[in-house]
């Protein structure tokens, strides 16, 4: 077996490693999954009762009313793990650890996106009956994939990025937000594109696929330099 193929299966088993010890992590915790999970459901019941959703215009507001509550719901999940991590010490032990940053990146990105994904699922049927839509069906996955991939990218390397800093729960929002605009436009459009659809309306799709293709590149390049600060 070759070095390049024995380096390839490390890191491999590295990656997995690392989002089993996330995932099992907030199995026993259970802390982000119920303040993600509690804050988006009411966000959805809130927004229900101060829109003004008329049935000629359901379709229009629904969508930023449900990708509202899933960037704000997974906002505050990215700010609280990496904020453990770096105060309980697992963030320290990993970067002594031989592991690859890159790696490293990958594996928390993929972590945030089950626990988010998790979120999305409870709360996308509790939205389908508040807003009368009907938004579960097979063609929604790929749009939550893409969104949900492009919020943990930008939000696990800036969520890094402000979790040495004093102000952190301050600054982690504020750093995020501005990046993400991409990717809320994009979700929302989507999301209303699949139920009134428009005829040669934009490729949200590739658009959510471009933008997660190059920020998560971008971000394995750069993660050391952020995490070594």
């Amino acid at each position: 077996m070759s070095m390049r193929t024995t380096g390839a299966r490390l890191a491999w088993d590295q990656f997995w490693a690392i989002i089993w010890k996330d995932l099992r992590s907030e199995l026993r915790t259970r802390q982000a999954w119920m303040s993600m999970g509690l804050f988006a459901l009411l966000a959805l019941v809130v927004f229900n009762f101060a829109f003004d959703l008329r049935v000629e215009n359901l379709a229009t507001v629904g969508p930023g009313a449900l990708w509202i509550a899933f960037i704000f719901a997974s906002i505050l999940g990215l700010a609280r793990n990496i904020t453990v991590e770096q105060d309980r010490g697992p963030m320290d032990r990993l970067l002594i650890a031989p592991v690859d940053r890159s790696v490293v990146y990958l594996a928390k990105v993929i972590g945030n996106v089950i626990v988010i994904s998790v979120i999305e699922a409870v709360a996308l049927p509790v939205f389908a009956i508040l807003y009368n839509l009907p938004i579960v069906q097979p063609a929604i996955a790929p749009i939550l994939l893409l969104g949900t991939l492009g919020v943990a990218a930008v939000g696990t390397q800036f969520a890094a990025l402000a979790a040495n800093t004093r102000a952190r729960e301050l600054l982690t929002p504020l750093l995020i937000f501005p990046l993400i605009v991409p990717v809320v436009i994009g979700a929302v459009r989507a999301t209303e594109a699949l139920l009134t659809p428009i005829h040669g309306d934009a490729p949200w799709l590739g658009l959510l696929a471009a933008f997660d293709v190059i920020f998560l590149s971008v971000s394995a390049i750069t993660f050391q330099f952020v995490v070594e600060e």
